[in-house]
């Protein structure tokens, strides 16, 4: 009986490490992963107890693989001092079908000093919203490509924005170069692929992989909701070209940002992401939940090189 968890904790372990997650279900599930890790440890655990030791060994193998993927993500690396370094406050917000709280967001860019602020399912009477509420006062340039539902997003900047051309989906992901002081450059991508649902996993691997890879340029910042965890081979392919996760340096990777804390469920899953250009320091990152969305906002704060 011992071989009913063993065999699909180890299953699950060698396509975590091979990358073997393409296609549904298998794309979806890699979200799991840091659950799979803890129920493989008690799983050795229960194994050692009844004295089966073949199951035992390939469970603790398996174990061992999923921490190796997992842990490094709460432990952090690399994280930069601001001192000595001009930085850029950065804040992600999905305001789920526009039905957030556009003064609890306004009070999330004022708290932390936000120069740039990127926006999912953005629509148009969310613009107006958070407009009224005052943002155009501290963010006074924009780039708006509101929808009904969940199709829109947005650019929020203290800097000139000017718009980049990028590759069109159903849910929009505005691209933009931020004209920063001192002659600084920046560009940035609103991150918001379709998720990865049955029938839907070629419209999302197309999305990411559309996104940028960082080169000798300008800088990029892809920052929004990617429903997609490091977990999934194709996220951890695009953070490869180029970026280091913002939470996974800070040693805050393993935060969940879906659901809300105020949803039915407890925050499960780390689906939105600050992917900075390996150029740029991580000073600071955090999780905040965000009154009236389905989703918690993250913030950074990057070092400039």
């Amino acid at each position: 009986m011992i071989w009913i968890p063993v065999a699909p904790l180890v299953a699950w372990a060698l396509v975590r490490v091979f990358g073997l997650d393409e296609g549904f279900p298998l794309t979806l599930l890699m979200v799991f992963t840091p659950y799979a890790a803890i129920a493989a440890f008690l799983v050795t655990g229960v194994a050692v107890a009844v004295q089966n030791w073949t199951a035992a060994l390939a469970v603790g193998i398996a174990t061992v693989c999923l921490a190796a993927a997992v842990l490094p993500r709460a432990i952090g690396n690399g994280t930069t001092d601001a001192a000595g370094h001009e930085n850029l406050s950065v804040l992600s917000a999905n305001v789920y079908f526009g039905k957030a709280n556009p003064k609890a967001l306004l009070g999330l860019v004022e708290r932390y000093d936000v120069d740039l602020l990127s926006v999912q399912e953005l629509t148009p009477r969310f613009d107006r919203r958070l407009r009224r509420a005052g943002l155009a006062h501290r963010l006074p340039y924009w780039i708006a490509e509101t929808r009904t539902g969940a199709a829109g997003a947005g650019l929020y900047s203290r800097f000139p924005l000017y718009k980049l051309p990028g590759r069109g989906f159903y849910f929009r992901m505005p691209r933009a170069l931020v004209d920063l002081p001192n002659g600084r450059r920046i560009r940035v991508v609103a991150v918001h692929p379709y998720p990865p649902v049955k029938g839907r996993t070629r419209v999302w691997s197309e999305s990411l992989e559309s996104l940028p890879s960082a080169d000798e340029g300008t800088p990029w910042i892809l920052i929004g909701d990617f429903n997609s965890t490091l977990d999934q081979s194709l996220m951890r392919d695009t953070a490869g070209r180029g970026y280091r996760d913002a939470g996974e340096v800070a040693g805050k990777g393993l935060e969940p940002t879906w659901p809300n804390a105020a949803s039915a469920l407890p925050p499960l899953i780390t689906i939105d992401h600050v992917l900075a250009d390996r150029r740029l320091g991580i000073v600071d990152y955090g999780v905040e939940d965000l009154s009236g969305s389905d989703h918690r906002s993250i913030h950074a704060e990057l070092a400039l090189p």
